[in-house]
């Protein structure tokens, strides 16, 4: 694949985009519903954790330590203070298996990192706690791809700017690839760049926001398979 130097950088979310992330999340949450089901149904045992998060994303930031904390939290609320120590040790076991959790790549992830590689400055932008994150690359066997990785705390405008500044030739000559709109593609296209959205089946309620259909950079995808063929039909335009 050539280029002119049109796109010379690319980054890639992890969670949901390359891997598997949020139906463990899913899957714990129904966990810690049925832990409390005496104090509530499902549904709202499920809303009060999502305020709990919601509260404590500014403290705590984006992942699974956040999360159980906030599993903690919402025990102590919806019990009034009477949840038994055994229940607090059945969710801290359950943040424990999330984190020692095998990796699963999602569909075409490999290749398509691989057809890349080499051609374009490859950048992993991730965003959630280091241990884990780092735990998550390694597992993959994708850290090898990559021309840098970058754990950060959040995403936004700024963040893309700065990155892709550092890593390649600014946003204007960069993509940002992922499944979150709200996290990898909208700050990414308002840095100047590309945002590429590739939907995955299951993405946390607090990353929803509106597809931004109206800008010109924007670019959808039913899948990472997809990408390479995106990426020639852009480099090679005009």
């Amino acid at each position: 694949m050539r280029h002119d130097g049109k796109l010379t950088t690319i980054g890639f979310d992890a969670d949901d985009t390359l891997w598997q992330n949020e139906q463990f999340f899913r899957l714990t949450e129904q966990r810690f519903a049925a832990m409390l089901a005496d104090h509530g149904e499902a549904e709202h045992i499920s809303a009060r954790l999502l305020e709990a998060e919601r509260r404590n994303l500014a403290v705590y930031g984006f992942g699974i330590k956040g999360f159980t904390l906030s599993m903690i939290e919402t025990a102590i609320e919806v019990t009034k203070g009477r949840v038994p120590a055994s229940v607090i040790s059945e969710i801290l076991d359950a943040g424990r298996e999330m984190l020692s959790h095998p990796i699963e790549t999602l569909p075409h992830a490999r290749e398509t990192v691989e057809k890349l590689a080499g051609a374009f400055r490859l950048v992993l932008i991730t965003k959630g706690d280091l241990f884990d994150q780092e735990r998550k690359l390694a597992g993959s066997g994708l850290g090898d791809l990559f021309d840098a990785v970058e754990i950060v705390s959040d995403k936004n405008a700024a963040t893309y700017s700065r990155l892709f500044s550092r890593h390649g030739d600014g946003p204007a000559k960069s993509m940002m690839v992922g499944n979150s709109l709200k996290s990898d593609v909208v700050p990414a296209i308002e840095a100047g760049g590309w945002g590429v959205h590739v939907p995955h089946e299951l993405t946390w309620v607090l990353e929803h926001v509106e597809a931004p259909v109206a800008e010109s950079r924007f670019r959808q995808i039913s899948d990472l398979g997809q990408l390479p063929g995106l990426v020639e039909s852009i480099v090679n335009a005009g």
